[in-house]
């Protein structure tokens, strides 16, 4: 089932440098979990818990339908300190940089990661700073291996109008996962470029139904291609 990556568990009574080094551990193989694939879902809105939170959340659910082989996890990076890239060879010029991007980057390595979701908000017809930054610190994700080469992904994308510059939004977001080599899918049916969800009702993104049937139809899709390239069809 979905779960929440939650900071506390990791940071209570860990100094800072103790907490990176044990976020950035292996995680422990799981038993009887040779034949699952993960499918992991990142909320990169600032606002945790909200309407951007509960359309992945959504994507994901229907991804978990799919298959009983599949799994998923939400990282819902609200309120989470995410430095971007300050270029050269990595964050901090080739220092390590001590943020809550550790906390994320393990759930990203997991041998059983399938495919991916990224949702954001559309802010000024654009990212999220958050995922703008997210987006950066997933540089080290590509060396020496491109370890999310050929995993598909996908876009949730949440606006306050109904044309609210989610596509472009969906697009950023693309453009950037390429550099992985990621495989850029979208929906099913009426949402082939991604989910595009608009927030008119008070932050309750349920009351969506056009959005929300744009999310499922992400996930259904996600967890169909990651079972197919993983060898292991629905």
């Amino acid at each position: 089932m979905a779960h929440s990556l939650n900071r506390r568990m990791f940071l209570g009574g860990l100094g800072a440098a103790a907490a990176v080094q044990t976020a950035k551990m292996a995680r422990p193989a799981q038993a009887g979990s040779a034949d699952k694939v993960l499918i992991v879902g990142v909320s990169c809105s600032p606002r945790k818990g909200k309407t951007t939170s509960r359309a992945v959340q959504e994507a994901l659910h229907a991804a978990e339908k799919v298959d009983g082989r599949i799994e998923t996890e939400l990282l819902d990076l609200g309120g989470m300190e995410i430095k971007g890239w300050a270029g050269g060879a990595g964050p901090d010029e080739g220092a390590e940089t001590v943020d809550d991007f550790a906390f994320v980057e393990p759930v990203l390595r997991d041998p059983r990661l399938g495919g991916l979701i990224i949702g954001s908000p559309s802010y000024f017809r654009s990212m999220s700073s958050l995922c703008k930054a997210f987006l950066e610190r997933c540089a080290v994700l590509r060396s020496p291996t491109l370890l999310l080469a050929d995993k598909p992904m996908a876009v949730v994308a949440v606006g306050a109008y109904r044309n609210g510059g989610q596509e472009l939004v969906i697009e950023q977001i693309q453009t950037a996962m390429l550099c992985h080599e990621v495989l850029c899918v979208g929906g099913k049916p009426r949402a082939h470029q991604g989910a595009t969800l608009w927030n008119a009702y008070n932050d309750d993104i349920t009351k969506d139904e056009l959005g929300m049937e744009s999310a499922r139809k992400v996930g259904i899709r996600v967890a169909e291609a990651a079972l197919k390239i993983t060898g292991t069809p629905a």
